[in-house]
């Protein structure tokens, strides 16, 4: 299948009558990875959650490739990477579980998994340095290494569209390269990613475009115009933490850029 686009058009999601993201509209560009930034409680997870068909919008739509989501909400096409938050680390199951469960989509409602299945897990599992842990329960496990074991679930999903929420939140710095790492490379196979981060000062490393949300969309586009300072400084109310707005480091191509390469 070739890489696929996402359409976000004026889109508003409310919890219990409080509105969480008011008409947010962008277009997600096939084969790019695109960063979402914006502070706690912006809406990057209900934006997130809209697009996987988790919480329906009170006004709007989203459509991957043309389709409405509810066309494509089994086809296996979008996988999500959640937050650690979101997850039950004390439900007893394995590293290689959890990997298999990126593969019910394939599966009949037995969910025996066939030969296919089982290689595509190993091959997740060893893209992330994993397959040596495969059985540990996920409890057991570092945050480096949880996220490593959702991230090889999304992968062995075979899904065209990542998702994913805060990846890097916990993680060592070996695992946050690792991943960028791999990113990359299914950017180059024609993936559509969409990735949540507060790490500001990877933005200009790896993504090609950036989303800047604060309840709705403030601007997106390539990551050379909209990550400036002045539009950070609309997404975090004047305030972007230790994070140096310096001139040299907005801009692509320098050092850090060369680093990750």
């Amino acid at each position: 299948m070739n890489a696929i686009r996402i359409d976000i058009e004026n889109v508003t999601v409310a919890y219990h009558g409080k509105v969480a993201l008011h008409s947010a509209s962008l277009q997600l560009q096939a084969g790019t990875i695109c960063g979402l930034v914006g502070m706690n409680g912006a809406g990057k997870s209900t934006l997130f959650k809209a697009i996987m068909g988790f919480v329906q919008p009170a006004g709007g739509r989203i459509l991957i490739n043309g389709l409405p989501i509810r066309r494509v909400q089994k086809s296996s096409l979008v996988a999500y990477v959640p937050q650690s938050e979101e997850v039950d680390w004390n439900f007893p199951v394995s590293v290689h579980d959890v990997v298999m469960m990126g593969r019910y989509g394939y599966m009949n409602l037995l969910r025996i998994p066939r030969l296919s299945d089982q290689r595509a897990v190993r091959e997740a599992l060893e893209r992330v340095e994993m397959w040596q842990m495969r059985d540990r329960q996920i409890g057991e496990l570092s945050g480096g290494q949880k996220k490593r074991t959702f991230f090889a679930r999304a992968l062995a999903q075979q899904g065209k569209v990542l998702l994913l929420d805060e990846p890097f939140a916990g993680v060592d710095i070996k695992t946050e390269k690792m991943m960028i790492h791999l990113l990359m490379e299914l950017r180059q196979t024609g993936h559509t990613i969409l990735i949540s981060t507060h790490d500001l000062a990877s933005i200009t490393t790896f993504c090609d475009q950036v989303v800047l949300i604060n309840r709705t969309i403030l601007a997106y586009g390539n990551t050379s115009e909209v990550f400036t300072a002045e539009n950070l400084s609309r997404t975090f109310g004047g305030s972007v933490g230790d994070f140096s707005l310096a001139t040299s480091q907005l801009a692509p191509g320098n050092q850090e850029e060369q680093e990750w390469t």
